[in-house]
């Protein structure tokens, strides 16, 4: 999975907390069942066209919901200016439980009008080959000296999905994100380091903690720097968010715990950790085998964050661009519960942010949080962290991003592209649309 480069808590939200720590886990994955990735609020239904000439806007700062089918190809229209530097994520969720392979994945391309490749990022499976959230970005960089895609006008974003011919056909859920970062009143650094600290750091002090990790980036659960355990589920992704800012840099493990089944197994990426940046775009990876010992997943060190980051090759380098929330997922190979039982696995998280936080770069306007929707932003951080502290297991925090989210937000999800609903704009209070199948019950 690599990409190339040109303070309180509601009542409502302790409410279903309360509510939910009853309730017994969602059961590992099953075929064909809906991935609990949870959307984010304000998700507005978009249909993506054949052609660019029929190609819907993407604004910037909005969140959408499509859908593609295997071999699939989409397009959108994003309208740029010739001062800010833009991206257009794409998160696919394919269903638990479909059969996949290594190269079934999403590639997002951002052209100019001359249909030239601004850049362009791919996410596959992976040899893990099970259905998890893939997520990628593209991006339009200004620079002083490129001689394409500065202009400002029509720019077209194209999401293609692959698909092995043994791979199961139904559709993907994506979620899309079109965010743009302002310039800056002085030009900086447009050098990136090659050289940064390579010793890992000790174990961080003051003890494990417990933290119940989130079905994506929308409901990701806050931790901070230290050592942070979790029950996890095979075959399933989750997702904690850490603050690391500018002039920081990130270290991070995860290790899957021993169990005591007696099995002679072997599954050959039973634990895989990804890193992602506040676009939403991969920096790095890692992954461990597992035969029922304690093993370890690490990520090599990275640079500290830095603005001139983007100008060096590399997804190590070019992710660590952008102080602000940073996204672990961790995923478990099913496979696990296949040879070593279908009870939850420990997991623990050890996380470090070395160094101290330095001024953000001159931008001509506030930076803001560009991986939050700003409808989102209070609601996620007071939820999430109730979330981190009970340590609730993946079920529970699937409930109480359905049930929470629905009561903070006071607002109705948006109907899914396959509903009868799809296509007709956003869903609002009191339109009478089916709720989507990610939403709770009406009874709720």
């Amino acid at each position: 999975m690599r990409q190339r480069s040109k303070g309180r808590v509601t009542l409502a939200g302790a409410a279903a907390v309360c509510a939910v720590a009853a309730l017994p886990a969602v059961p590992a994955q099953a075929a064909g069942q809906p991935n609990p990735y949870v959307f984010g609020a304000d998700a507005q239904a978009i249909k993506g066209a054949e052609s660019t000439t029929n190609a819907e806007v993407l604004n910037e700062g909005r969140t959408y919901r499509s859908s593609i089918g295997p071999e699939g190809k989409l397009n959108f229209r994003v309208d740029l200016d010739a001062r800010k530097n833009a991206y257009v994520s794409v998160v696919a969720v394919p269903e638990l439980g479909t059969k996949l392979e290594y190269s079934d994945g999403i590639k997002v391309t951002l052209q100019d009008n001359q249909g030239r490749t601004c850049s362009d990022a791919t996410a596959t499976v992976g040899s893990g080959a099970f259905a998890q959230p893939l997520a990628a970005y593209a991006h339009r960089t200004i620079e002083k000296d490129a001689s394409s895609c500065q202009e400002a006008g029509a720019y077209n974003v194209l999401v293609e999905r692959s698909s092995a011919e043994a791979s199961t056909p139904g559709d993907w859920d994506l979620e899309i994100r079109h965010v743009t970062e302002p310039g800056l009143k002085e030009a900086g650094p447009t050098e990136a380091p090659s050289q940064w600290p390579s010793a890992s750091p000790g174990l961080p002090g003051g003890g494990p903690k417990k933290a119940g990790g989130g079905t994506g980036f929308n409901d990701a659960a806050e931790i901070s720097e230290g050592e942070w355990t979790s029950s996890m589920e095979a075959g399933r992704t989750y997702f904690f968010r850490v603050k690391v800012d500018w002039g920081q840099q990130f270290f991070g493990t995860a290790s899957l715990g021993s169990t005591n089944t007696k099995s002679y197994a072997f599954v050959s990426q039973g634990l895989t950790m990804r890193l992602y940046n506040p676009l939403r775009g991969l920096v790095e990876d890692a992954y461990t085998t597992y035969d029922g010992k304690q093993k370890q997943a690490a990520l090599k060190p990275l640079p500290p964050v830095a603005y001139e980051n983007r100008f060096g090759s590399g997804d190590d380098v070019q992710g660590m661009r952008l102080g602000g929330e940073y996204y672990l997922a961790v995923s478990l190979n099913p496979e696990l519960a296949d040879k070593f039982g279908k009870k939850p696995f420990g997991v623990t998280l050890r996380v470090d942010v070395e160094g101290d936080a330095k001024a953000a770069p001159p931008y001509t306007e506030p930076l803001g949080d560009l991986g939050v929707s700003e409808g989102e932003k209070a609601e996620k951080s007071d939820t999430m962290k109730l979330v981190g502290a009970a340590g609730v297991g993946t079920g529970t925090v699937l409930v109480l991003g359905l049930g929470a989210w629905t009561l903070l937000a006071r607002r109705r999800a948006v109907p899914g592209p396959g509903s009868a609903a799809a296509g007709q704009g956003q869903a609002g209070p009191g339109d009478g649309t089916t709720p989507t199948p990610y939403g709770p019950p009406a009874s709720w």
